[in-house]
């Protein structure tokens, strides 16, 4: 059987959806995703961007020549993407593409995002509410802890102030290192590694990682650093990093 499943969205959004693709583990198992993404699924056979595939030219342009063939090679494909556009959706019937589209949020009253996704794929009960995102990676373990102050909206984020008046507490038993990433606001003396997968092996030495609702507070957890993830408007319940060494914490503006 060849799968393959087509994963779109945020860091956050693909950590979370991890036990899930890797439950579709198959004879041959090809994922595209976000480009940021790509170097952290590790139990793939193949990953590849979207971008670079040219599925995202489907329905709108001509395609690369080869695409359809290549998509009409595997014999599922699970995808997120294009499950809110009718148009590619009808389009993949009329050319018998084997796709089978799959809602990307959870609704309200699902439960958490992992089990959600864990559910679409048929995965068994007992994978569902004990499925756990994990990155494998050989942690450099350091006396440091991380502080990423950002996230993918202004709203999710904790008073950077106050960052920064829990980094002087904790300066007092470990060094602290500020962490950012390529779209964060300018900040002085922060660390940028722009590979996921390297940064994710950084992350993993930490003896605490202390970060918003933010595609980096998973990815964190997924490589089972000790995580303090700041909750605000958004719902722990459904979006809370899983792991061993998590703990959430809501805040109020």
């Amino acid at each position: 059987m060849r799968t393959l499943v087509i994963r779109p969205g945020g860091i956050g959004d693909v950590i979370l959806s991890l036990p899930a693709l890797e439950h579709l583990k198959d004879d041959y198992l090809e994922v595209w995703t976000s480009g940021a993404a790509v170097p952290l699924i590790r139990f793939a056979d193949r990953v590849r961007s979207i971008r670079s595939t040219g599925i995202d030219l489907l329905g709108v342009t001509d395609p690369p020549p080869g695409l359809i063939p290549e998509l009409a090679a595997f014999d599922r494909i699970v995808s997120w993407y294009g499950a809110n556009r009718p148009d590619f959706m009808e389009l993949t019937r009329f050319l018998r593409l084997p796709f089978e589209f799959l809602q990307a949020l959870p609704p309200h009253g699902s439960g958490h995002a992992v089990d959600f996704y864990l559910s679409q794929v048929g995965a068994p009960c007992r994978e569902i509410g004990g499925g756990i995102p994990r990155i494998p990676c050989l942690p450099r373990p350091g006396d440091f802890a991380v502080i990423h102050p950002f996230s993918g909206s202004a709203r999710k984020n904790w008073p950077l102030q106050k960052f920064r008046l829990l980094a002087r507490g904790l300066e007092r038993s470990m060094r602290v290192e500020w962490c950012a990433g390529p779209d964060d606001p300018p900040l002085e003396g922060a660390v940028h590694i722009a590979d996921l997968y390297e940064l994710a092996c950084w992350l993993a030495g930490a003896r605490l990682y202390v970060g918003n609702d933010s595609g980096i507070t998973h990815l964190a957890a997924a490589v089972g650093a000790p995580v303090l993830a700041l909750f605000g408007p958004t719902d722990p319940e459904v979006w809370a990093p899983r792991g061993r060494n998590v703990r959430v914490m809501r805040w109020h503006t």
